[in-house]
């Protein structure tokens, strides 16, 4: 034991003099020689961080600016980055009494249930000028004909749709809320074929003004294993989604988000809040803005979780949807557990519009400026 000391005090000797003989590094020191973890490279389209384009939807009505449909968002609001319109590639499917064609409201006005949707209408008034576009897309029941090539010919439409558009920055959802069972039931593996096939035939055909959104429900893959399961792939995807309706506190797509490096679009949003059966039956609490006590109900329960996770999140949530419609005047939603007693429009309640405006006049909030196609291109890198 003796000599076992003595070896031990001498080694501890010996260190304590070699460590005398080292020069003291002060904490200034550390810092400065600290390597910061490189930030990630922006996506398509994507603004750099604490910056958040918004976009206002989703059918004509809703979105207004126009001879006919005089009553909407751009009546009352400041011109937002973008807005959102809806197709398919679905043809020969009854939805509401009308039989789709297959990219349904890009050209022509058509109502599956919805409402009016014509894109080229918008896109030829001037004040959808300086406004990128998002498009929904979905081909429910056609998964495998899209995947197989049968649907080839409505993909090289939709190609020349969007080349058409020159440099007005596009956000194509491609099988929006891909997880969203039942209402979309969509078979993964052929869905996952789909989306890749569409992305290669659009690259192929000269598409460079659009960026691919890989959107999710937000609730119903509540694990990054199901979420990865119907990942398409990283050099198939630039923006990740997620839909902000009265179950966002169950959505994963954040997090998943920061693992693959992607920014995220919350494609879809609208005040509705859950019901005390929710989780089983889908549905919500009567919310009319124009009802002063649903209204301030809205504002505490959905907007300031809605604000609060752009905020909390500025390096990811880069873009943000918001559905300005009369949910409840539209046949496709009459028996809709979620939105059948739903009316968001941000005009119908003071209270909510004077908010609004106050915090989306933040610069944080792009909005449509002449220079914002500009701005869009040069951070592609």
């Amino acid at each position: 034991m003796y000599k076992k000391v003595i070896v031990v005090l001498s080694v501890l000797s010996i260190l304590g003099c070699k460590n005398e003989s080292q020069p003291k590094v002060t904490s200034e020191e550390v810092n400065e020689d600290k390597i910061e973890t490189p930030k990630r490279k922006l996506a398509k389209f994507e603004p750099k961080e604490g910056e958040v384009l918004l976009f206002v939807g989703q059918e004509l009505e809703a979105v207004g600016g126009l001879e006919k449909y005089n009553d909407g968002y751009l009546d009352h609001f400041d011109t937002p980055a973008g807005w959102t319109t809806y197709t398919n590639i679905n043809p020969g499917e009854n939805s509401f009494g009308r039989i789709q064609e297959g990219l349904d409201g890009l050209w022509e006005t058509h109502d599956w249930g919805d409402h009016d949707y014509n894109a080229t209408l918008q896109l030829n008034d001037p004040d959808y000028a300086n406004m990128a576009l998002a498009i929904g897309l979905q081909f429910v029941n056609h998964e495998e004909k899209v995947a197989d090539g049968t649907h080839d010919k409505y993909i090289s439409k939709l190609g020349d749709f969007l080349l058409s558009l020159g440099k007005r920055p596009v956000f194509l959802r491609i099988a929006y809320e891909f997880d969203g069972d039942p209402w979309n039931h969509y078979d993964q593996e052929s869905t996952i074929k789909a989306y890749k096939r569409m992305v290669d035939m659009l690259r192929a055909q000269g598409v460079t003004n659009t960026a691919y959104v890989w959107q999710s429900t937000g609730f119903m893959s509540p694990e990054d294993g199901q979420l990865e399961a119907w990942y398409p792939g990283d050099d198939y995807v630039d923006w990740l989604g997620f839909s902000f309706f009265n179950r966002w506190e169950d959505q994963k797509m954040i997090e998943f988000a920061r693992k693959k490096g992607k920014p995220v679009f919350i494609a879809e949003a609208s005040p509705t809040i859950s019901d005390v059966d929710a989780k089983t039956t889908g549905n919500t609490i009567e919310t009319q803005l124009s009802n002063p006590q649903q209204a301030e109900e809205a504002w505490q329960k959905w907007f300031i979780p809605f604000f609060k996770t752009i905020d909390e999140n500025p390096d990811v949530v880069k873009a943000v949807h918001y559905i300005n419609c009369h949910w409840d005047s539209h046949r496709m939603w009459f028996d809709n557990p979620t939105f059948k007693k739903i009316d968001a429009r941000l005009q119908l309640s003071d209270s909510i519009s004077k908010r609004w405006k106050t915090i989306t006049s933040d610069p944080k909030y792009i909005k449509s400026s002449p220079g914002l196609y500009d701005k869009l291109w040069n951070d592609v890198q």
